[in-house]
């Protein structure tokens, strides 16, 4: 498999953030494929010149490349009430 599962291990840190990440971009860019016809859509396009026509592929191509990144959510400390889903918070 082109880019190697150790090559983007490299990148996240975790199996589970690779996987979730991975998928979430794949989803983005088949939405992306999808809304061409329809004119210029929200969705940004593959970042990456790849020949493969596989979202999951193109999605793993973009990681490899450092196009794509993540970064977490701070949980709230102790005694902070979550924000509630949905506020402006």
């Amino acid at each position: 498999m082109d880019p190697q599962i150790e090559e983007l291990l490299q990148r996240v840190d975790s199996k589970f953030t690779l996987v979730t990440l991975s998928a979430r971009r794949a989803r983005q860019i088949n939405s992306y494929f999808n809304q061409l016809g329809e004119g210029l859509g929200s969705i940004v396009p593959p970042q990456v010149a790849t020949v493969s026509r596989k979202p999951m592929s193109i999605s793993l191509e973009e990681i490899a490349a450092d196009k794509i990144t993540y970064s977490r959510s701070q949980p709230p400390e102790d005694g902070e009430p979550a924000p509630e889903p949905g506020s402006s918070e």
